[in-house]
Parts: C-alpha cells; structure tokens; sequence
C-alpha cells in the first residue's frame, strides 16, 4: 500500500475519529445531565434504559450491522462495475425495499410494546415501582426510532462508499444534543421526566435523517423512493443474501448487552443504569478506534477484493490491526485504573451518589478487560464481510454468545451467593471474555485458511506497545486514586487531577513508543 493511500486511510480515519469525539463529548454530558438532574430511586432510569435499548438495539444489528456491512460491498461493487444509472438504480430500490420493511416493523412494534419489555425485561413483571408499564409507554414513543436511524445508516453507508465520511461520523451528535436540551429544559414541564427524554429519542431520529439528505444531493446520489418497488433486483437479492448471517454475526456485542438486560432485570434496582453508564465509557474508545477503523476499511477492502488487489488488500488490513494494538491496550488499562477518578469527576453531583459511582466502577472495570478484544473483533468482521463471506463469523458469533450466557449465569450466581452487591459487573465480564472469544476465533480462521497474511511487525508493535502500556500503568499509580481523596475534592480540583494524569500519561505512552522505535511516520509511510 503506498503511502499516499495510508495517508488517506489516516485522514480519513482522523477524520471519522473527530467527529465521532465531538459526538461522544455530548454523549458524555447527554447522560451526565440524565443521570445529575433525575433520580432513579424509582428506577425510572432502568425503564428509559430498556425501552432506548430495544430501538438501539435494532439500529446497531440492522442499522450499524447488519444493513450497512451487506450494503456497502454490494454498492462498492455497483460503483466499481456499472454505470452511475445503475447505481441510482440499486439505491433507488434498496431505500425503497427498505422503508416498507421499516414502516411495517415499527408499527408491530409499537403494538407489542408492552410484550418486548417483558422479553428483554422480565424481571420489571413483579417490580415494586410497576416498571413494566412505564417501559412499556416509554418503548411506544421510542422504537419508531429505528425507522429513522436504520435509514440514516443506510444513506452514511452510501456517503461512506464514495469517501465521504464526515457527516455520518457527526450524525449521532443531533441525538445527543437533543436528549441535552430535553432533560435540562423540557423535562420540567413532565409530570413524569422521563417522558420528556422519550420524545427527544424519537425527534432526534427525525434529525439525524435529514441531515444525510444535503451531501447525498451534492452527489447525485438522492435515492427517490418507489410505491412499486422491485424486490428482485439483483443488488436486493446480494444484500438478502448477506444480511441474514451478517445480523448475528457482526452483534455479538449486542446480542450480548441483551442477555445483560435480561438478567440485570432481575438484580437490585439501578444494575441496569449501571450497566447501561458503564458500557457507554467503553463505547467511546470502541467507536473511535474499533469503530472508526472499520468504517474506513470496510469501503476500501471490499474495493480491492472486487479488483483481486491482494497487496492493498493485506496491507490494509495489517495497517488497521497495528493502530488498533497502539490504541486499545492503554486505552483498556487507563479506563481500568481510573474507573472511580473518572466518574467521580464527570457524574458525582446531586442525583449520582458515591454508591452509584463504586457500582458503575466495577462494570466500568469488567466492560474494559475486553476493550482490546471488541477493537480487533470490530475490524477483523470487516475482513470477511468485505470478502461477501459471512458463514464463518455467523458460526465464532454462535460460539461467543453462548459462552457469554453460559458466563452470564455462572458469574451472577457466584456473586449473588458471595453476597456481593455488584453482581452486574459478572455480566461484564462475561461480555469481555466472549469478546477474546469471538476475537480468537475469527483471527485464527482467517490465518488458517490464508485469508490474510499478517505482517511480522505486528508481533513487535504488540510486544512494544505492551511494555510502553505497563510503564504507563506503573506511572498511573503513583497518584492518589483513592476513592475518597477524590470526593472531597471540588469540580475544578476534581477536572484537574484528572485532565492532568490523563494528558501526561498519554504524552509518556507516546514517548515511550518512539523510544521503542514505533514512529508515527511508519504508520503512514512504506519507510
């Protein structure tokens, strides 16, 4: 790969990890004012929780998933092989496919609302603050959500193939900034908050949709939607044929978190808050890593397998798995031993006690063993689906979900007879293991068959960015991470420890690795 591509590849990924921050930055204060401006003493929060899960559940599997992993080769291979008449084509009658299915899918599910929160719920059926009803009035204003987000992944997918990557990559952030406005401004005007964060899931949804609209316009690429649409379409019937294994195989994680919920339903109130605050700090370096590594390979792997460019091909992929080894190994030591600090200074006011921020800590720890495990996972899937093969990693998705229920079951039971308060954190681990699990078996299958070919200086980054991880984590404990030291101090004192760490740490992970002889310019350039 020359290094103008890699310095593309970078740009483009700089790019998608941007904005993707700038959206994450109003994440973190969308769910610190939800969880410093309302309570959860009635376990409101858990309801809001469930009921957001079920719509993000269907937009991560079918939006972020499933969709957008069968779509995006089949539109490469359009644009690649066919004239810009049959790509408007493929994408005028995908849209329109899609928007019926949609359409008849939020209406049932708005009808059977009350029945998914028991399935994903069951334990709010006997709950002493009728929780079951709420989520279930709650799940009616949410889950048309989908409708609009699983489209906007679709029209990101589009703008993806043609290197096009900021707008999708600031989209989300219309969600947060929506949800912000809701519980500092609207929520009052509730009799019950919540409410007011229901409504905002669902207007941001509108949003996020139009926002897609302008670059698709400038390219020409507008999809109009057909009353009589042609399921046959032989680009229809590629991505059918993709899309099935792809909605196991590509969520795990996913499928995963609802087994969590399943369970968590059934522990103390506040797990699935707890859970739920957990898992979005690892969703933070998960979507600027993982996530942003594999949006921009994704589009370019499957380009260089359709023109059998084997070379570009390998040195793609290598280069995705080298900066996801640099960045997640301190990343999920870091996010380990600052689990406590970092809450405690972003959500410990009013609403967030100390005991919600000792709970949070102990999924936060769980969720991040695995962090390193979901980043390579999230880019290897990229490998097979850019290749149309999606048999094997439907069979490592199988394997890896059944050993996280497994897991889920052996851990809470082991915690819950220890008398241990924090028996969601067992659902944590549980997902970081199966995570290894699912990593493992799509790596060693892609080596075994020959799929990939994997650069011998990998091992040395890893083995390097390993020795520079632990001399940070050494360096990271000579602070003053107790719990309480931290609680006394104010908001300034509080932001300034922290930012101070944070920053000198990363500085000397960076300096460590030039020492080592891993130089940012190898990382672009063939040098």
């Amino acid at each position: 790969m020359s290094s103008s591509i890699k310095r593309k590849f970078l740009k483009n990924t700089l790019t998608v990890s941007s904005f993707t921050m700038i959206s994450r930055v109003f994440g973190y204060i969308r769910d610190a004012a939800i969880f410093i401006f309302i309570s959860n003493s009635s376990g409101a929060l858990d309801a809001f929780f469930v009921a957001f899960r079920i719509p993000n559940f269907f937009r991560r599997i079918f939006g972020e998933g499933a969709l957008s992993t069968a779509y995006i080769p089949v539109l490469s291979d359009f644009k690649n092989n066919k004239e810009k008449e049959d790509v408007q084509e493929f994408i005028n009658e995908s849209i329109s496919t899609l928007t019926f299915i949609l359409i008849i899918i939020s209406v049932i599910g708005v009808l059977i609302a009350p029945i998914l929160i028991y399935l994903i719920a069951p334990g709010f059926i006997n709950s002493e603050y009728n929780q079951g009803e709420l989520a279930g009035s709650l799940l009616r204003i949410t889950f048309p959500y989908m409708f609009f987000i699983c489209l906007t992944a679709v029209l990101a997918s589009i703008l993806n193939t043609y290197d096009s990557f900021a707008i999708p990559a600031l989209t989300p952030a219309l969600l947060n900034i929506v949800l912000i406005i809701s519980v500092i401004f609207i929520s009052p005007y509730f009799k019950e908050p919540i409410f007011a964060l229901a409504w905002g899931v669902l207007i941001a949804g509108i949003m996020q949709l139009i926002f897609q609209f302008y670059p698709l316009v400038k390219l020409g690429l507008f999809p109009k939607i057909k009353f009589k649409y042609n399921n046959k379409h032989p680009g229809i019937k590629k991505i059918k044929e993709l899309m099935l294994p792809v909605i196991f195989g590509s969520s795990v994680t996913q499928i995963n978190l609802v087994f969590d919920t399943i369970i968590a339903s059934f522990l103390i109130t506040g797990s699935i808050s707890w859970l739920y605050m957990s898992d979005r700090f690892i969703e933070l370096p998960l979507a600027l890593f993982g996530i942003s590594i594999a949006t921009v390979l994704l589009p370019k792997l499957s380009e260089y397998y359709n023109k059998s460019d084997d070379k570009s091909y390998n040195a793609t992929l290598n280069w995705g798995l080298k900066i996801a080894i640099i960045v997640s190994l301190p990343t999920s030591i870091g996010l380990i031993l600052l689990a406590e600090p970092i809450l405690i200074t972003l959500l410990q006011y009013r609403e967030f006690s100390v005991h919600d921020v000792n709970m949070t800590a102990i999924g936060m720890i769980a969720f991040s063993i695995g962090l390193p495990g979901m980043i390579g996972a999230k880019i290897l899937i990229t490998n097979y689906y850019s290749r149309k093969n999606t048999s094997y990693p439907v069979r490592a998705a199988v394997i890896a979900v059944i050993c996280n229920f497994l897991l889920n079951i052996i851990f809470v039971i082991y915690l819950i007879k220890s008398e241990f308060n924090g028996a969601h954190a067992g659902l944590a681990l549980a997902t970081s293991i199966s995570a290894y699990i699912n990593f493992y078996l799509l790596f060693k299958t892609a080596l075994k068959t020959k799929i990939i070919e994997i650069d011998l200086s990998i091992k040395k980054i890893f083995i390097k960015s390993m020795i520079a991880t632990i001399i940070m984590a050494t360096f990271i404990l000579y602070f003053d991470l107790n719990l309480n030291t931290w609680i006394n101090l104010n908001l300034i004192g509080r932001l300034g420890n922290l930012s101070f760490i944070i920053i000198s740490s990363i500085i000397l992970y960076l300096v460590l690795l030039v020492m080592l002889g891993i130089f940012p310019k190898k990382l672009v350039t063939n040098r």
